[in-house]
């Protein structure tokens, strides 16, 4: 296997501990039977939504975590960019704010 492979596959099998998510989050899949990264790869946004306890910041915070090792959920639309996502590629989103108070 080539050296992407070899990291592809070590990521998959990484522990979700590792990935260092929230305490609800964390048991929210754990209770589910996910305990790798690859488990949960294999599930889509509204399979996560399933989960009882587990809203849109879990969702949030699982994809920023995922975007960081290069990787999307089942449910990644095609040419997404993980790192994109984790790094704000809508960094225009604070464009109108001004802040006015003065130190």
């Amino acid at each position: 296997p080539s050296p992407t492979d070899a990291a592809l596959a070590a990521d998959l099998a990484l522990p979700i501990e590792e990935l260092e998510l929230t305490v609800r989050s964390y048991n929210c899949l754990k209770r589910e039977g996910v305990h790798s990264v690859g488990e949960l790869l294999s599930r889509s946004e509204a399979d996560l939504l399933d989960i009882r306890n587990f809203g849109a910041k879990s969702i949030d915070e699982v994809k920023a975590k995922l975007a960081g090792l290069g990787l999307g959920l089942k449910d990644s639309p095609p040419g997404f960019d993980p790192t994109a996502a984790a790094f704000g590629a809508d960094d225009d989103a604070d464009a109108g704010f001004v802040e006015t108070e003065q130190y």
